[in-house]
């Protein structure tokens, strides 16, 4: 497959709990184990206790945790819950020319200074550049991806740093990499994060293009799939707003 694949074979095991931001308890053949998450979000709609995942086994010899949670496995197949891959999914496809929008440009540089922050890439068309930046997507719900889960500060100043470079007259970009296949759709989270929501619109309205692809997923690994539109026009996260209720 064109994507990223798993160096091994992954381990099945079943989630209990999550411990905090960085960790979760999963059983694994009888006995509880600590597992790595890569992901600080809230993941409410994967990780409740009983789900079936997969674990990946760490390369790193000496490390606290001996596996990093890949895989969620849903009703309508696999969910990746690292929200790392997403930049290594964009580079490999970026370097095949594989992303519509993006085939006439290459990589300049990675993680660029961006204000005080960074992005992800910064792209080169000739003399032209655009800062591309690159946001992991779980959230699926009605079959509309929505992104953020809960707010996020980082997010916005992102986008912040996004319009200031386009009125500089350079391109700019946000791809919404859904780790997922069910998704229609992407919608912002008005319900999580309505100033994000806002802030979208606004990078929109000033020229700065709003991507969402999904992905297929599976143990093999996750590769980049097909575009989907991006909608303005639907409500938020149900959980999202059962939260704040």
């Amino acid at each position: 497959m064109v994507g990223i694949r798993f160096a091994g074979p992954l381990v099945e095991g079943r989630f209990i709990r999550r411990v905090n931001r960085f960790a979760a308890l999963v059983e694994i053949g009888g006995r509880h184990e600590l597992v790595h998450v890569r992901n600080s979000g809230r993941l409410h709609e994967l990780l409740s206790p009983g789900r079936s995942v997969l674990l990946e086994a760490a390369g790193t010899p000496g490390r606290r945790t001996r596996y990093t949670l890949a895989l969620v496995r849903l009703p309508g197949g696999h969910v990746s819950a690292d929200a790392h891959l997403p930049n290594a999914l964009v580079a490999e496809a970026l370097g095949r020319r594989a992303i519509p929008g993006f085939r006439a440009y290459r990589i300049l540089r990675r993680e660029p200074a961006m204000g005080r922050r960074r992005a992800d890439f910064l792209l080169a068309r000739g003399r032209r550049q655009c800062l591309l930046e690159v946001k992991s997507v779980t959230l699926v719900e009605r079959g509309i991806a929505l992104f953020p889960d809960a707010p996020t500060l980082r997010g916005r100043a992102h986008l912040e740093h996004l319009m200031a470079w386009r009125r500089g007259g350079q391109g700019a970009a946000v791809l919404f990499v859904i780790q997922r296949r069910d998704a229609q759709a992407f919608s912002p989270n008005h319900d999580a994060d309505p100033q994000f929501s806002q802030t979208l619109r606004q990078a929109s309205r000033a020229g700065v293009r709003i991507l969402a692809m999904t992905c297929q997923v599976g143990p093999p690994g996750i590769r980049l799939a097909a575009r989907v539109p991006v909608r303005w026009d639907l409500p938020g996260s149900r959980i999202a707003k059962r939260e704040r209720d």
